[in-house]
């Protein structure tokens, strides 16, 4: 028992100082890249990609795709996963999961050209969102059903067995017990999201993957490494309030 307290005692202290620790190497490896790219005598077509206004625009395009992104996600996945894990509904969630997994298979790229070409060549901010949010559902959509069906069964039994009605069951029992559950499946999601986020430019929606792009046609590896390591930046941030998120809006029992 005591070796059991001790571990668990270690492990949690392990993931407060990833907590710490997190954030403030994403701050140092921007701080750094930035200054490196900065620091140079950067030409007149480098100088065009690389001004503050420039990367916080493009940040910010790229911060509010995925953002978009994982509210759909949340507003379709978690809905369609309470569901699917009702009694009467649970035939169907194999098929669902399966088009999901269909969507996360296929290549996000496919997802965007095949959504551009179905709308007769239209570009912009949902042309990239709508299909991201389709590669991210699965993750979300997979951890609700799994962690509704994880619930004990007594716990829901002693709710109606006191007059709670099926809503009320599923409010204040088996969603809040299912919480971890479904933000491990959201801070995927988050992940993929701004992964996925920078291939948004080739429908004209702008975004880090731009200075990527930029970089790789000129051949200029400080335009590129900076779009690449925001890109990354921005990830590893997400994750983290994820892992924030996961730590403290858990019930205070699951933690």
């Amino acid at each position: 028992m005591s070796s059991q307290f001790a571990a668990d005692s270690g492990s949690r202290r392990a993931e407060r100082m990833r907590l710490l620790a997190q954030p403030v190497a994403v701050v140092v490896l921007v701080v750094a890249v930035l200054g490196w790219a900065f620091g140079q005598d950067l030409s007149e077509v480098t100088r065009r990609s690389l001004n503050v206004p420039k990367i916080v625009e493009l940040s910010w395009q790229h911060f509010l795709i995925s953002l978009a992104v994982a509210c759909i996600v949340v507003l379709v996945a978690v809905p369609l996963g309470v569901l699917l894990s009702r009694p009467w509904a649970r035939r169907a969630a194999p098929l669902v999961i399966g088009l999901a997994n269909i969507g996360q298979a296929a290549p996000s790229v496919g997802l965007l050209v095949l959504f551009f070409l179905v709308t007769n060549g239209t570009t912009g901010f949902w042309i990239a969102v709508l299909p991201m949010a389709l590669y991210a559902l699965l993750p979300v959509l997979r951890n609700t059903i799994v962690g509704l069906q994880q619930v004990d069964p007594s716990l829901i039994d002693a709710g109606r067995g006191i007059g709670m009605s099926g809503a009320k069951v599923l409010l204040r029992i088996e969603l809040p017990l299912s919480i971890p559950f479904i933000l491990a499946g959201l801070r995927t999601a988050l992940v993929l999201a701004v992964g996925t986020a920078t291939l948004a430019l080739f429908v004209g929606a702008g975004g880090l993957g731009e200075l990527i792009d930029t970089g790789y046609k000129l051949n200029n590896w400080t335009v590129l490494s900076v779009g690449a390591v925001l890109a990354m930046a921005l990830a590893l941030l997400v994750d983290w309030l994820g892992a924030l998120a996961e730590t403290y809006l858990s019930p205070r029992g699951l933690r």
